[in-house]
């Protein structure tokens, strides 16, 4: 059982929303960046989601060239991606159940600049929201977890995280005494299947 705590950190995708179909725009931008010379580099997806840009900004950034006409399209995919995220419905009901037994929450989230509007347009009432993006921060870093818990106007002591990465949203979390626990939706490897339990033995 869980002692009760003052806030809850979730994760975004995977764990409160589902990306239907996954077109993964940002890599196809950089497939496209391959087509026409360009190497790979070990930190171009740390920095696809540590800065605030949009798909365009991004080629810019990464010294990408393609046709207006090939930018344009991958924009449009993205656009298209980001209307049909969903936000599973046990996301939606462990969140109103927190919220209103008085419990501070809160999304940290890994992700490229444009999907915060997702997690905003189904998530928009929340105590605290923390991306990479705009803290130049990504998860396990201890950063994003103590900006996080800042936010949210809380300790980590007094604080539980829940997703879909053990490394992310489990073990990163421990380490700056947040209790962490990992969701797995298909296997029985995690610590919940769904998030009403998990909800429900916050507040036990």
């Amino acid at each position: 059982m869980i002692t009760a705590s003052r806030a809850v950190i979730f994760d975004a995708f995977g764990t409160l929303l589902k990306i239907q179909g996954g077109r993964h725009p940002y890599r196809s931008l950089l497939k496209l960046g391959q087509m026409i010379g360009r190497r790979p580099r070990p930190d171009d997806a740390h920095m696809l989601m540590q800065e605030p840009l949009t798909l365009s900004e991004a080629a810019a950034r990464l010294g990408i060239r393609v046709k207006r006409n090939e930018l344009d399209n991958l924009e449009q995919v993205l656009a298209d991606e980001v209307a049909g995220i969903e936000p599973f419905e046990d996301g939606l009901s462990a969140v109103a159940l927190l919220k209103q037994k008085g419990i501070r929450v809160g999304i940290c989230s890994n992700l490229a600049y444009p999907y915060r509007e997702a997690i905003l347009r189904h998530y928009p009432n929340l105590d605290a929201y923390a991306f990479s993006c705009e803290l130049g921060v990504i998860k396990p870093a201890k950063e994003i977890y103590r900006a996080t818990c800042q936010r949210l106007r809380t300790k980590p002591t007094l604080t539980h995280m829940i997703g879909d990465s053990r490394r992310c949203d489990k073990d990163g979390p421990n380490e700056i005494g947040i209790t962490g626990h990992l969701l797995d939706r298909a296997e029985d490897a995690g610590d919940y299947k769904e998030l009403v339990s998990f909800a429900q033995d916050v507040l036990r």
